[in-house]
């Protein structure tokens, strides 16, 4: 998201285009590559640490169990669906929420500079 140009926003803004528009029509397809990208990585990176902590943490509700574990766990019972696809759901919240308060704080800090 740092690197699309914001002159391009910008101008967008000044035709007279909301800031949903500007997002929706030049920010994202701007930055689709670099998201599209990010989540690969995260995807293989997240395969990675999956192994790791069931191996070495171990699965046990309540102790060691973390979201990925957990979801893992419910796709193994027939019948719990629900419960996997609300784990799923509770996790893009959480990815979501991250990122943008990582980018409200980067934003912070720019005009803190300024």
């Amino acid at each position: 998201m740092e690197l699309v140009d914001t002159g391009l926003e910008d101008a967008s803004r000044l035709l007279g285009a909301s800031k949903f528009k500007t997002f929706v029509q030049i920010t994202i397809p701007l930055a689709l590559p670099g998201v599209i990208s990010g989540t690969i990585l995260a995807f293989a990176r997240s395969l990675g640490e999956f192994g790791a902590t069931i191996t070495f943490a171990g699965n046990i509700e309540g102790e060691t169990q973390t979201l990925p574990l957990a979801i893992y766990s419910y796709m193994q019972i027939p019948g719990q669906e629900d419960s996997t696809f609300r784990l799923v759901l509770v996790s893009i919240f959480i990815s979501f929420l991250a990122m943008i308060l990582s980018e409200w704080y980067i934003k912070k800090m720019k005009d803190a500079r300024a």
